[in-house]
């Protein structure tokens, strides 16, 4: 076998050259990594609280395909990968899938959405970190002074954000949504010993009793709970007219149908729910005690607003759902949206998306568009939150060719006016069409 040979001198000249290539592709390599911009994006998928991701993943293909896997932040082309993690519906959960998305994926954003026993986890995570953070569908209150925050002194925040409803936008709506039936303004409040439960009984049952309505609480109680014979009997005997509750979706198709059975679904004519109540499975699980049901909406079909992560309308958005799952739309598929929306408006706004500081800057000065409407972290209430409005709605039995056996339409429009009421409000009455 013939074998080549070279001058010692030579031997060390390829040595040198060949290391100074190696050393040459290292930051070429790292460069590469460098233009990729990774956004986390937690959600529950599963559990108790699956209800609210079952759409998320349509929203997130939507988003990718309109994204085309890059997107434009100071000038400089980044390709963009989306990584995303479900809680199985808990607030452990939800904290280790952040730590991994942190410490393992290196992402430079996370995304989470619904409800503070997601959104609050992981955005502890990521405020420890240094990560910035975005998240929605949770009572702002909920996240922010759930966290630690105190009315009236500065946002202990840097580096986390949010945009949802608060307690104003449910005793806004509220007022005018029981307005429309006539009652004794008599209000029963079931709400658990959670985030949700705390921030709606320290804010909105004084909102209410300012507003002319008569509280009756009846105190906190655990989630998962199966016996509510106490709280049920506690409503018929004070007469309460409006009921008003903010449990796990599960929670409440136990109490309702408990309430049917003890005859206090027969005296109540306002059932207003939030948390559960938003999606038409629960509705049609629960037959015929779901007709005239009442909820607040975040985001419905008939919004007069557009997607720009995705390039659709709220129509489209709905109708592509359905097309691609057979089901229902639902209201958390707006919400989905309107995250990416935000998100990706403040990534085109920032000057450099991969400098954490400079991100989170953009978030805190982020005004646009959504899916859900304005989305303005200049307008306060406080530094790292801004609300969204809400709408409204009551569930009634559909029409013919609907994929559900409930419609969802909205009656009440005070609290977000750029949307226009579908229909009017009727008293609720157990079982009647």
């Amino acid at each position: 076998m013939n074998r080549t040979h070279f001058p010692i001198g030579r031997r060390r000249l390829l040595q040198a050259g060949l290391a100074g290539a190696a050393a040459t592709a290292l930051p070429l390599r790292a460069q590469t990594q460098g233009d990729t911009l990774r956004i986390g994006f937690v959600s529950p998928m599963s559990g108790p609280l699956g209800i609210f991701g079952e759409g998320d993943g349509h929203v997130l293909d939507l988003v990718r395909a309109a994204a085309g896997g890059s997107v434009t932040a100071g000038g400089k082309r980044l390709k963009l990968e989306f990584i995303h993690k479900d809680t199985q519906s808990n607030p452990v959960r939800a904290a280790q899938v952040a730590k991994e998305l942190v410490n393992a994926d290196k992402v430079d954003l996370v995304l989470s959405t619904s409800t503070p026993e997601t959104v609050n986890p992981v955005a502890d995570v990521c405020e420890a970190a240094g990560i910035p953070a975005l998240s929605t569908t949770s009572p702002w209150e909920a996240f922010y002074f759930g966290r630690g925050a105190k009315p009236g002194e500065p946002s202990p925040f840097k580096w986390t954000y949010h945009f949802s409803f608060g307690v104003g936008n449910f005793a806004r709506l509220y007022a005018d949504q029981w307005s429309k039936v006539a009652t004794n303004k008599k209000v029963g409040m079931l709400l658990p010993a959670d985030a949700d439960g705390n921030a709606i009984r320290g804010l909105l049952v004084p909102a209410l009793q300012k507003a002319g309505f008569t509280v009756v609480d009846a105190g906190p109680y655990q989630n998962g709970v199966a016996d509510f014979s106490a709280q049920i009997q506690l409503f018929k005997k004070e007469g309460v007219e409006i009921f008003n509750t903010f449990p796990f979706p599960p929670d409440f198709a136990v109490f309702w149908r408990q309430a049917a059975q003890r005859g206090l679904a027969q005296q109540v004519k306002i059932v207003q729910m939030a948390k559960a109540g938003l999606f038409a499975a629960e509705l049609d699980a629960l037959g015929a005690l779901g007709h005239g049901l009442h909820a607040g909406a975040y985001w419905h079909r008939s919004f007069p607003f557009s997607s720009p992560a995705t390039g659709l309308t709220c129509a489209q958005l709905a109708d592509s759902y359905e097309k691609a799952s057979g089901k229902p739309w639902n209201q958390q598929l707006g919400a989905t949206a309107s995250l990416f929306d935000a998100a990706l408006a403040a990534v085109r706004a920032c000057p450099d998306a991969k400098d954490r500081a400079a991100m989170a800057k953009s978030l805190a000065t982020l005004k646009t568009e959504t899916a859900v409407g304005l989305v303005d972290f200049t307008a306060g209430p406080v530094a790292n939150c801004t609300p969204t409005g809400l709408v409204g709605v009551q569930w009634v039995r559909a029409k013919p060719g609907s994929k559900a056996k409930f419609d969802i339409e909205i009656v009440a429009n005070a609290d977000h006016p750029r949307v226009q009421t579908t229909a009017r409000m009727t008293a609720y009455a157990m079982g009647k069409a």
